[in-house]
């Protein structure tokens, strides 16, 4: 029997994901690289095209998830977990992530392709050019240290910066020997 008929037995002919019965197709989710019915699962044209498309996913058209992320089927879970936690600034999403059972396999499979993964912040200075930690600034503006009787002036140059982990909008760096914090709107790389 083909893998299609399979799915569709399985599914009754419905999407695995939100129960559509039209335009129904294998999907495959990454990283798998070959469809076999234990990595893949029937889904609409609608699912796989949001799912493959993450500036065309419309938020509403997951809450169908709250159902199918019970599946037993390793790929529709995957499936629903990496939508969810793209969508999770919805916060519906993350109610139904802390209730989400997904065994460390599936989970390893799931996040396998980066998603739900977030990214370090990015601290860029003025112009938007990146900074990194050890680079040297320009200051574009004169600054006034709190708690302190210090200005720094503009077209100071600050050395081997460090960056806030917690903040992409702050730096810190040594300025007439006192070590200050600089927002990255008011420096140039030099």
């Amino acid at each position: 029997m083909s893998i299609l008929k399979t799915l569709e037995e399985r599914s009754k002919h419905s999407c695995e994901l939100c129960g559509a019965t039209d335009n129904l197709a294998v999907y495959t989710p990454a990283p798998a690289t070959h469809e076999t019915v234990d990595n893949s699962l029937l889904a609409c044209s609608t699912c796989s095209s949001q799912i493959d498309n993450p500036e065309a996913t419309d938020a509403n058209h997951w809450r169908c998830l709250n159902d199918s992320m019970w599946s037993e089927v390793p790929a529709v879970k995957i499936v629903a977990w990496r939508m969810l936690t793209r969508l999770r600034a919805e916060g519906w999403p993350q109610d139904l992530l802390d209730m989400f059972y997904i065994d460390e396999e599936t989970l390893a499979l799931a996040r396998a392709t980066g998603e739900g993964e977030e990214a370090a912040p990015k601290h860029v200075d003025s112009n938007g050019a990146e900074l990194s930690a050890g680079d040297s600034v320009v200051l574009i503006k004169d600054l006034d240290v709190k708690g302190s009787s210090l200005t720094a002036k503009r077209g100071t140059t600050v050395r081997n910066i460090r960056l806030d982990p917690d903040n992409n909008e702050f730096i810190e760096g040594k300025v007439d020997g006192q070590q200050i914090v600089i927002l990255t709107k008011y420096v140039k790389k030099a």
